[in-house]
């Protein structure tokens, strides 16, 4: 069996309010160590050639109804995070993109997301999908609403729709779909991520949470992915 290094890798970085909990920590504390352990794990995909997306889950449409100031604090966290990490974005060669609706999200967000998009817009070393303000539900919703529109105004026909089409529709688009997804925390649900594009996406639940989740974590999850043998609905003589 030839093994190959996921070329996108997504994560659901669960664990960081847990994290601060156990060490009598507020839940920002917690999520403070997360974005530390985000820089690492950026730099290891920057320096594996072969990994070339890395989607990860920073702020979901359902994390709004955490409580005001946890949410408040999120948002400051993450336009602090940007603007210190931005001239090493640029440096190392990161594109970043964000998959989900940002229109809802303060104006300071908005404009330092739009900010960091521009300013790596050019880059090709490594693509850093951050889904904020992400939903799966409502961004499948979302590409059939533009289908319908596209077919009212004759722009296409029905027979037009296929499932290219409607991947053209997603947020993600025109990215491949992940190869493997790590969930860490140990909790065993997709929690409304990447619903259509995980179909046939590798999945690692890891039992750390996300603040104690290593380099060495990461790179044994990877090792693991490369063990398996990914049938897409075949057998495995077809494959071998």
């Amino acid at each position: 069996m030839q093994l190959k290094t996921p070329k996108h890798i997504a994560i659901i970085m669960d664990g960081n309010g847990r994290w601060a909990k156990l060490n009598n920590r507020p839940r920002i504390f917690g999520h403070k160590k997360g974005v530390d352990r985000v820089n690492q794990i950026v730099e290891y995909c920057v320096e594996n050639d072969d990994i070339e997306i890395l989607t990860l889950y920073t702020f979901s449409s359902e994390n709004w109804l955490r409580p005001k100031l946890e949410v408040k604090k999120l948002m400051e966290l993450i336009v602090s995070t940007v603007n210190k990490e931005i001239n090493n974005l640029i440096g190392n060669g990161i594109k970043v993109s964000i998959i989900g609706d940002i229109s809802n999200l303060p104006k300071l967000v908005q404009k330092t997301l739009e900010g960091v998009m521009e300013s790596t817009k050019d880059n090709n070393r490594l693509i850093l999908n951050l889904a904020i303000n992400y939903g799966s539900k409502q961004e499948i919703l979302n590409s059939i609403q533009l289908i319908l529109n596209d077919i009212i105004n004759n722009k296409i026909e029905l027979k037009d729709v296929d499932m290219n089409l409607f991947e053209s529709k997603l947020y993600t688009y025109p990215h491949p779909d992940p190869d493997l997804l790590i969930r860490t925390g140990g909790e065993f649900r997709l929690s409304n991520f990447l619903l259509w594009q995980l179909a046939y996406s590798e999945i690692i639940v890891n039992s750390k949470f996300w603040p104690d989740y290593s380099k060495e974590d990461f790179v044994k999850d990877i090792h693991s992915f490369m063990n398996r043998e990914r049938r897409f609905g075949k057998i495995s003589e077809q494959i071998n």
